[in-house]
């Protein structure tokens, strides 16, 4: 007899989904109202935000929502109708492409409706069953689901660890001259989660032993790191060794769509077989004008950037001067690692939006390992000094309760839907 293909949904809701009952609508799916910016609304009370990723404050920048608005007013919502290759392509699509190109130093980029499913159909577009991938074990989803698409052998190697990059790299090389394929490499500038910058110096140097092509998502690093913010490959230097460049507008350029960019033949091929640009409607002009503000601000005031890092090093000295583990970052995201089962972390979280007002990301099993949480904070441009000062003092208070049980002792009290 055939199962209901619905059996399996209805008596498993996943690792996550099965915490829903006391999650949504607080942990998971919170609605923050208000102005986007470090001081926002959640459930009718002020709280102080380190979980958007505004990180250059251009999201409420006069001369953003200016340019946001008149775009509204002369395109509407809609235009242009259709996919860039039918009916949707615009001088001002191709001025914002020529000018990202310019920005991160490589001859054409293109842009992406979204990065999740821009970088999916990227990869999915560059490799064909013969090639071989080879990815950072822990990167992001939207890698992760790209690489599903592939029809052929993939590598995974531990994370940011150069002596698995090459391993996998030689199993690779011996794969791709049976298959008569070639070797996609895939990094992030920046991964979001640890917030450690991806070795692309030292990945770009293995060309030298190995023939494969550099992928990087550089989503973290574009407009943060670099001394003019064209991302992680200008801070290590080693940008022109990166083969294909993607970012996404949805953190420095506080908006939505993506793109990539490389040598103008790569661009030219991906233009005719990116397929989830190729049969989707354009970017919409709002977003496409909108761009072209926040990267000339981007490029003309640095001292943005500047600000940001102000921020940064504040909160990040500050949280290593009260012996809180932050890993290893060396960007922007401020990782906190703390001991603890998710009860207990629900209940911290509880206890830091409600009694100390302060809104954060919260991150568990199955993200990272069982007993560990970790508390994800995004400094931003718009962040003050005295906001800093007051997530310390919060955080000295908490970290106390959860080592001397406070947290446990309600947790046990509680019911908790795993069910």
């Amino acid at each position: 007899m055939v199962k209901d293909l619905f059996e399996r949904i209805q008596n498993n809701k996943g690792p996550l989904g099965k915490w829903a009952s006391q999650a949504e609508g607080y942990f998971v799916f919170p609605k923050l109202e208000g102005e986007l910016g470090p001081r926002m609304q959640f459930q009718g009370k002020e709280i102080l935000n380190w979980s958007i990723n505004d990180y250059l404050g251009l999201a409420n920048h006069p001369e953003v929502r200016k340019a946001d608005t008149e775009a509204a007013i002369q395109y509407g919502a809609a235009y242009p109708m259709g996919a860039r290759m039918m009916s949707g392509h615009t001088d001002v699509h191709e001025q914002l492409e020529n000018e990202l190109a310019a920005f991160v130093m490589k001859e054409a980029a293109y842009l992406l409706n979204f990065g999740y499913q821009g970088i999916m159909s990227t990869i999915d577009a560059l490799v064909t069953k013969n090639d071989i991938i080879v990815y950072d074990v822990d990167a992001h989803a939207c890698i992760i689901d790209g690489v599903r698409l592939h029809m052929g052998k993939r590598f995974t190697y531990r994370h940011n660890d150069l002596e698995s990059m090459e391993k996998n790299l030689q199993r690779a090389t011996k794969m791709a001259m049976e298959t008569g394929g070639g070797i996609l490499f895939i990094t992030e500038g920046v991964f979001g989660m640890r917030g450690q910058q991806g070795k692309l110096k030292e990945i770009v140097a293995l060309k030298e032993k190995y023939n494969f092509r550099l992928l990087v998502d550089d989503a973290h690093g574009f407009g943060t790191l670099g001394k003019t913010g064209a991302g992680a490959g200008e801070e290590q230097n080693c940008q022109d060794g990166i083969d294909v460049y993607f970012s996404t507008f949805a953190k420095s350029m506080a908006s939505i769509g993506a793109f990539i960019a490389a040598d103008r033949d790569i661009i030219d091929y991906l233009k005719y077989n990116l397929r989830s640009q190729m049969f989707a409607k354009a970017l919409p002009m709002i977003q496409t004008v909108g761009a072209l503000k926040r990267l000339e601000l981007l490029r003309n005031h640095p001292e943005l950037k500047d600000k940001l890092w102000e921020n940064v090093n504040a909160l990040q000295s500050g949280l290593k001067a009260r012996n809180f583990n932050i890993g290893d970052t060396n960007t922007c995201v401020t990782p906190v690692y703390l001991e603890g089962s998710v009860p207990e972390a629900m209940v911290m979280v509880n206890d830091l939006r409600e009694n100390y007002g302060i809104f954060l990301s919260i991150v568990i099993y199955p993200v990272i390992p069982k007993g560990i949480i970790l508390l994800r904070m995004i400094p931003t441009t718009s962040h003050t000094l005295a906001d800093i000062n007051e997530t310390l003092t919060a955080f000295e208070a908490i970290r106390e309760k959860l080592e001397n049980g406070t947290y446990k002792s309600i947790a046990e009290k509680t019911t908790v839907d795993v069910s």
